[in-house]
């Protein structure tokens, strides 16, 4: 019982590392989950749970700007209207495609050879975009003051995200920078969009899973849960702050590294 929960800890801890960092916690979870021998339904509804535990992180450090722009609707506050249409215009590409594609996405994630992939390419065009655009003047810095259309191209290039190990935040990230974001504006935008994106797609995926429920499993949830939130408090609130001083290509030469470690290990079937 005890050797499990410490496992269940750890992939929490990891979780909450990397499911807001441009590095793809699917690729972090593949790995750990095969080197823990931590697989299983179970396990699987426990990685959503742990997600939402990132998510609560999200609302928790942006609580007081989520409360004003939500007050601002009922004041007719232009500004705050927009922030709102933006969330959900930027929400529904990637919300048609889930639901469209959502069997072929399940498969690619059992593929270890394509998570590595987008681990690599991903970290590629990082590189790219950042240098591109990343550096132009006249960038929007603050998330209120992003337009409709930058919302819709960042989330047209948050589809990208369905290709497991491309990263959701890296793909709106770089979809930021295309449209015009600062980095800091385009990652904030990134956690807001996480909020619908990732409880619709954990709310579909716990109504499939029927799993029986122990005094083991609750504790083990419980535990991961609040684990991967307050990681995800501070590694968020870290990372921000990193951007407003540092590029992100250091994230971009470490998700390459990862794909190669990814492709080794699928090849001598240490990972699966």
């Amino acid at each position: 019982m005890l050797v499990y929960i410490i496992k269940a800890i750890i992939i929490a801890i990891i979780e909450g590392i990397t499911e807001f960092l441009p590095i793809s916690s699917t690729g972090h979870m593949i790995i750990a989950q095969n080197l823990l021998n931590f697989n299983g339904d179970f396990e699987t509804l426990f990685i959503i749970v742990i997600q939402l535990g990132a998510i609560m992180a999200i609302v928790v450090l942006y609580f007081n700007k989520l409360l004003d722009n939500f007050k601002g609707l009922f004041k007719g506050d232009n500004k705050k209207i927009v922030f709102w249409l933006n969330l959900i215009i930027g929400t529904i590409p990637a919300v048609i495609l889930g639901l469209l594609f959502s069997d072929k996405i399940e498969s690619l994630l059992k593929n270890v050879k394509g998570v590595a992939l987008a681990l690599i390419v991903g970290g590629i065009i990082i590189i790219i975009i950042e240098n591109k655009f990343a550096k132009r003047k006249n960038l929007t810095k603050d998330v209120n003051d992003l337009k409709i259309r930058q919302a819709l191209g960042i989330g047209i290039f948050q589809c990208l995200a369905l290709w497991p190990g491309m990263s959701r935040s890296a793909s709106t990230i770089m979809g930021g920078w295309i449209m015009g974001a600062s980095t800091p504006a385009a990652a904030e935008f990134s956690f807001f969009l996480a909020i619908p994106a990732m409880l619709g797609a954990s709310v579909l995926k716990i109504v499939k899973y029927d799993v029986p429920f122990t005094n083991l499993n609750l504790i083990t949830l419980c535990i991961g849960f609040i684990v991967s939130f307050v990681v995800a408090l501070v590694v968020v609130d870290r990372f921000v702050a990193y951007l407003k001083r540092k590029p992100m290509r250091i994230f971009a030469v470490y998700r390459i590294a990862l794909g190669v470690l990814v492709f080794v290990l699928g090849y001598f079937r240490i990972i699966s």
